[in-house]
């Protein structure tokens, strides 16, 4: 019963911080490609850094209060929406910008994956089950960040990006779909 929500939150984690860290990676390459200096990809990658982290005083009262299933969707979105920033243009403003999306959503994804992963096992799974969860995540995000130099080389910015929609969208859709199963739920339990 708990596996839809177990898939849930797997991929919430796993292509969130594939996405973020191969985004993010790969960042500073493109924009040394459109002719910026490195002070330039610094500030971008510093204020991609406090997009990431300084969220986390407040993720967890969002999703006390919203739902975590939202959360992550919004997560989702924000990554997109890096993507679609990025696609559009390769200024200043649109590395800036995609850079800051691509922290909060990872926050959102990340953060909202770990927690709603607490809600797929008991007590005697726990270890087995975050390890499991760990593992993936971690094994995902090392190969996003060792093919990311050689997929900016090879396959360019925008294929980056373009890879990055369909995870996202997987996202988005998985947590709505869950979400609305369980709304269901709840309405066929108070009938």
């Amino acid at each position: 019963s708990q596996q839809p929500t177990y898939r849930v939150a797997l991929a919430s984690s796993v292509f969130g911080y594939a996405v973020m860290t191969l985004t993010m990676s790969a960042t500073p390459l493109a924009m040394l490609a459109c002719g910026f200096k490195f002070a330039d990809s610094a500030t971008v990658i510093q204020a991609h850094v406090v997009a990431m982290f300084l969220p986390s005083f407040f993720t967890g009262s969002l999703i006390a209060r919203y739902g975590v299933l939202r959360i992550i969707a919004v997560g989702g979105v924000l990554m997109l929406g890096c993507a679609c920033i990025n696609l559009a243009g390769v200024d200043f403003g649109n590395f800036l910008i995609a850079n800051m999306l691509v922290g909060l959503g990872w926050n959102f994804t990340y953060v909202g994956g770990s927690t709603l992963l607490t809600q797929t096992y008991t007590p005697a799974e726990r270890a087995k089950v975050q390890a499991s969860h760990d593992f993936t995540v971690y094994a995902a995000t090392a190969t996003a960040a060792a093919l990311s130099g050689v997929l900016a080389a090879q396959a360019g910015w925008t294929v980056i990006n373009l890879s990055a929609i369909p995870l996202m969208l997987m996202i988005i859709a998985a947590s709505s779909m869950l979400l609305l199963k369980e709304r269901r739920r709840v309405t066929q339990a108070a009938e």
